[in-house]
């Protein structure tokens, strides 16, 4: 077995200019890193937050990635894990392989040292008769040098567990720099590049398995990786493992089964998920690797029960749309609210997501009261946060404020001239040395204690929708008090003056049954305990009913009957009366409804 030393030095000066990237990488370990081994680390290593594969998740990619192995009964199968970690997937995929293996030229890429020392022996003692190719460096310098090393520029079967760095662990620059190499643009994260490294090196014919985290699926920050893959890749199986807990970092993750792109796909993409549930379950298996042979609600040895879901790929109709699982009874159900849809939220207005200080604990306080009046900062405006959430009407016990140093000036949005408010100049001094280490809003030629995103000031007076953007079920609310809204939380304006109505139709909307199982069936992009994720880019797209029918008067009416009315005895019956007339405005009979 040849161990590589690392890369020609041709290719260690090509790749010199990455050497920055990976070194801050290693050094900002990641809560959420992924990397591929079962083995337990040192405190060290767990404190870095490095994460392994578990077991018989490796065997599971290794087995479906050999039975899309490409014949190659004439030659020797080459053989690829760009983040290899100790080796854990390879060692499945070459198990899997069983004698074939003997005919396997096999590459890899590790930067850490202790992973990689503990790689090649494993591997070298597991497999003594197979030729390795194990380097030491990092993957994206190889890529980028156009294959400078003394290694195959294409592979046949790919196997990945990349890591998951976001971008402001990378840091601004680091992330630009990449997504401007890589034909990326907006929110960047390693495993990105990783995916169009991999793309660019599987052979027509060839095979790849790549673990990520499924919001690749879901965000708008993966709409270019997502369109690369379906532009140059055939996309196999899709497996969504959701909220399993098979890691032991909080990430969701997901499966990539991906063909290099010879000849036709014979049919649609297959799609499966699984997502926990507390509905009876119809089988028991040993884990929830094994409940994805399943149909239905599945119960595992450790009591967890999980609703297991069999359809295709629907990757939408334009560039960012995101990828679901579609089956027939999905697609007509969708079909009949469009029929019976008016409009969407986004047709309201703009939705947006809440003020960003970068400086949380200097603008925001729940304790402005308490100060001496002759010290309380002048410019305090009403805040409203997650803390007050509640469906149609907050939460009346909020004494959250926000130091708001801005005014709207000709329809834009501006710093206050400090020396005019002098509690809230000495104040903001007094934590100057904070304020001004944000040194990315100086490089903007803005001062030094404005607040990040402070929208336009106007925009806080007029009503507004507002919704959490994490919650297991929608909490939507009016807003009348013209509060200033917390970056935990979106905000909706009505762009056309006089059809505020249309409010309180969304908020109407979002808060039923319905609406929950239009997202199940539309994103899917839930976190643990079944938590939602509330985005622009998901709520802009609920349905809105027709608000001129007789019944879209009588929801708009029953809404505002709901606000005004919160703490009535009689609300949970004017609660489900207004969920059933929401499931009827959409086309559905009270019986399929239920």
């Amino acid at each position: 077995m040849a161990i590589g030393n690392g890369p020609s030095r041709r290719g260690k000066l090509r790749s010199e200019r990455f050497s920055e990237i990976c070194e801050s990488l290693e050094s900002a370990a990641p809560a959420d890193l992924l990397s591929a081994s079962p083995r337990s680390r040192s405190q060290e290593e767990k404190r870095r937050g490095a994460v392994y594969t578990p077991k018989l998740l490796a065997d599971f990619i290794a087995l479906k990635i050999w039975e899309q192995a490409p014949d190659n009964s004439a030659g020797a199968i080459s053989v690829l894990d760009p983040a290899m970690g100790d080796g854990e997937l390879l060692h499945s995929l070459l198990e899997k392989m069983g004698q074939a293996a003997d005919c396997v030229n096999v590459y890899g890429f590790e930067t850490d040292p202790s992973a990689f020392r503990e790689a090649s022996s494993r591997l070298k003692q597991c497999f003594p008769d197979i030729s390795f190719t194990l380097l030491p460096d990092d993957f994206i310098g190889f890529i980028t040098d156009g294959g400078s090393l003394d290694i195959p520029n294409r592979f046949d079967l790919i196997i990945a567990n990349p890591p998951y760095v976001r971008t402001q662990i990378m840091g601004q620059k680091k992330a630009r720099f990449l997504a401007k190499s890589f034909g990326l643009v907006g929110r960047v994260d390693l495993y990105h590049i990783f995916i169009l490294g991999i793309l660019q090196l599987l052979s027509p014919g060839g095979a790849a398995g790549i673990i990520v985290p499924n919001r690749l699926l879901t965000t708008k920050s993966g709409d270019g990786v997502r369109r690369a893959v379906l532009e140059r890749s055939r996309v196999a199986h899709i497996w969504d493992l959701g909220d399993t807990r098979l890691f032991e970092a909080a990430v969701l993750p997901a499966l990539l089964l991906l063909c290099g792109p010879a000849g036709p796909a014979e049919g649609p993409p297959a799609f499966s998920k699984i997502y926990s549930t507390l509905a009876r379950a119809e089988n028991t298996v040993s884990d929830p690797v094994a409940a994805l042979s399943k149909e239905g609600v599945v119960e595992t040895r450790d009591g967890r029960r999980f609703r297991v879901v069999h359809g295709r790929l629907d990757a939408g109709r334009k560039n960012d749309d995101v990828w679901r699982i579609a089956t027939d009874m999905v697609d007509r159900w969708l079909k009949v609210v469009e029929a019976n849809s008016w409009g969407t939220f986004g047709d309201i207005g703009r939705i947006r997501v809440g003020v960003k200080t970068c400086a949380d604990k200097v603008f925001i306080r729940r304790d402005w009261q308490a100060m001496d009046e002759a010290e309380r900062p002048e410019l305090l405006r009403p805040l409203t946060t997650h803390f007050i959430a509640r469906r149609f009407r907050a939460l009346e016990d909020n004494d959250y404020q926000i130091l708001y140093p801005h005014e709207t000036v000709e329809g834009r949005c501006r710093p206050l001239e400090l020396e005019k408010y002098p509690r809230s100049e000495e104040y903001l001094s007094r934590h100057g040395e904070k304020l001004k280490g944000r040194d990315y809003i100086s490089r903007v030629g803005r001062r030094w204690y404005e607040i990040w995103v402070p929208h336009n000031p106007d925009d806080w007076q007029p009503p507004k929708l507002v919704f959490r953007d994490i919650a297991a079920k929608p909490l939507f609310w009016l807003d009348f008090s013209g509060s200033v809204v917390q970056g935990d939380c979106y905000w909706l304006l009505c762009r056309e003056p006089g059809r505020e109505d249309l409010l309180w139709l969304a908020a109407a909307a979002a808060n039923s049954s319905f609406m929950e199982k239009y997202y199940d069936n539309c994103f899917n992009n839930k976190l643990f305990s079944g938590r939602r994720r509330f985005i622009s880019q998901y709520v802009s797209r609920f349905p809105l009913p027709d608000p001129d029918s007789e019944l879209g008067r009588r929801i708009i009416a029953a809404a505002k009957w709901i606000y005004a009315n919160i703490d009535s005895p009689d609300l949970d019956d004017a609660l489900r009366e207004l969920d059933a007339n929401i499931w009827r405005a959409f086309g559905f009979t009270d019986e399929e409804a239920r």
